[in-house]
């Protein structure tokens, strides 16, 4: 039998790389990770649902729990704050569950810092002419805020080797099969492993 510590995975990517999408397969193909629900200032979208996307919020609540220590990081994002919910991370750990975090380049960083135990990937689009298409497709921005997009992405491209992993995302059936084996991996490290013991039969 063997007892381990849990652990946080941080996935990171410019944004249209399709981290989100791969959180959400990665909790859907494994009961033993739980996915942080961040909570944000930016108004919600039609299909989105409170405390499944994210938690909805005015800025004038997000300061308040900024000022009270509730956020483990935050960051502005083009004009819209996002944070994630201190308490419910701590909670998930204590539980011996591992928990992934949908976060941004900067964020990422912050929280790697905090966790020095964390497990941090770095997702990449196949290319910027596919990562284009999948910001378009989405309908979300307007063509500037898409450019303004791509312009960030080429700039934190340049922050892929800050990570532990890379994933080139092309189909999300292989992603969230890489990402699993990653998971594995780190579970077997002996870094996490507290206990070790063998039954007699």
């Amino acid at each position: 039998m063997l007892n381990r510590q849990p652990f946080l995975m941080i996935i990171t990517a410019p944004s249209g790389a399709g981290k989100t999408t791969l959180c959400r397969a990665l909790t859907r193909h494994d009961k033993r990770v739980r996915y942080s629900v961040s909570v944000t200032t930016r108004p919600r979208q039609s299909k989105e649902k409170e405390g499944t996307d994210y938690f909805f919020v005015t800025p004038d609540e997000f300061s308040d729990m900024v000022k009270k220590g509730e956020l483990l990081e935050w960051e502005e994002v083009y004009g819209y704050q996002y944070g994630t919910p201190r308490k419910n991370v701590e909670e998930k750990l204590n539980q011996g569950l591992d928990v992934v975090l949908d976060l941004d380049i900067k964020g990422a960083l912050h929280v790697k810092e905090l966790y020095p135990g964390s497990v941090s990937v770095f997702l990449l689009p196949p290319t910027l002419t596919e990562l284009h298409q999948r910001l378009t497709r989405r309908g979300r921005d307007s063509r500037k805020v898409i450019e303004e997009r791509l312009a960030q992405a080429r700039s934190e491209l340049k922050r892929a080797r800050d990570f532990d992993y890379v994933i080139v995302n092309d189909s999300l059936a292989e992603s969230v099969h890489l990402l699993t084996s990653i998971i594995e991996a780190e579970r077997a490290h002996t870094e996490r492993i507290t206990k070790i013991e063998l039954l007699e039969v």
